[in-house]
């Protein structure tokens, strides 16, 4: 039920890791009752990446309505950058494709309000930035923040930042076919015949967890690496060991698919994928262009995972921030993703 209070600050501000512990029970719950139910911001993706790439300092909003129940959390940290005091959301900047302020839907306003008065207060940190990034476009943020910091006399910077093409699956494997253009349509049947017709012997599967789980991570890891100079510079040890975690995080709450395609004993191309909220989370790939390259195996492997997600009854398959052409031809449709910047 909705509260008539407007919320004129938190209901308790965490400085440290014991906010996750505080609000480990109700975190999820609040998260499913957002507009947008981001895996991102799950408690368990939120506490891995602190635990494995955090740095500075956790400061974490909790905002809960006249009776108790939460209604907010903002979960952020500070650091020092080019000698600028930072406020960022957690999870940030390349490692989660959504984040946001965690708000019930229809609290926002108030909520965001509170927010702004705690940041103008003298409880809060010293900040010279705060710096809302990757925000799905169904976030009310960069709708209503603006304008509420404006009318506290602070500074406010709204950008598109990105695109996340995401493709809405529908109830069959023909039908969605049938959705592409002729070109599209020909290009995914061509190649999966071409695969089937010239490979003696291939597969493709998908682990979930299981003993071994390490073993095909690191599998996963060198694929990635193979795929270009970018990944390979992207893929440090310190984010090797995250992906590892990140992993078994996702294994343990069954939300973990990691794909491969095999083509005559030989790992070809490989997926990291989420399976969450009744949508696939395309989270990273790789491949080795040395093996069956003319055989397409990335893409026959992502036409497979379509066919699985729509046979598995999914939503949608999400393929995260970045406009690269292979998403559009599997008919993905661009959602929008913004930034709101404030500074005083």
């Amino acid at each position: 039920m909705t509260s008539a209070t407007v919320i004129t600050s938190p209901a308790s501000v965490h400085r440290n890791e014991s906010g996750f512990d505080v609000l480990h029970s109700e975190w999820n719950e609040l998260l499913a009752a957002s507009r947008f139910n981001s895996l991102f911001l799950t408690w368990e993706w939120q506490t891995t990446w602190w635990q494995s790439l955090g740095e500075g300092e956790l400061l974490t909003l909790a905002f809960r309505d006249a009776s108790g129940k939460l209604i907010g959390v903002a979960p952020f940290h500070c650091t020092y950058e080019n000698g600028r005091r930072i406020i960022r959301l957690t999870g940030s900047v390349e490692i989660a494709d959504y984040l946001d302020v965690i708000i019930a839907r229809g609290r926002e306003a108030e909520v965001y309000a509170g927010m702004l008065d705690f940041l103008a207060s003298s409880d809060a940190p010293a900040w010279d930035d705060v710096d809302l990034c990757n925000l799905h476009e169904s976030s009310l943020a960069h709708q209503l923040l603006p304008d509420l910091a404006l009318a506290m006399g602070l500074k406010v910077d709204i950008v598109q930042e990105d695109v996340a093409p995401v493709l809405t699956l529908p109830a069959s494997f023909d039908d969605y076919l049938d959705s592409l253009d002729k070109k599209q349509r020909h290009e995914i049947r061509r190649k999966r015949n071409k695969l089937e017709r010239e490979a003696k012997d291939w597969r493709w599967f998908t682990v979930e967890g299981g003993a071994d789980l390490d073993v095909w991570v690191e599998r996963f890891l060198e694929l990635h690496q193979m795929a270009s100079t970018a990944k390979e510079d992207f893929m440090t040890s310190e984010m090797a060991s995250f992906f590892h975690r990140i992993a078994r995080m996702a294994a343990a709450q069954g939300w973990l698919s990691l794909s491969f395609i095999e083509i005559e004993g030989e790992l070809a191309a490989t997926m990291l994928n989420f399976d969450y909220d009744n949508r696939i989370w395309v989270y990273n790939s790789g491949y080795n262009p040395s093996a069956y390259g003319a055989l397409s195996p990335g893409i026959v492997l992502n036409s497979y995972l379509i066919e699985d997600a729509i046979v598995r009854g999914r939503r949608e398959f999400d393929f995260l921030q970045g406009n690269e052409v292979y998403k559009y031809r599997f008919g993905a449709v661009d959602a929008k993703v913004m930034r709101v910047s404030l500074s005083p």
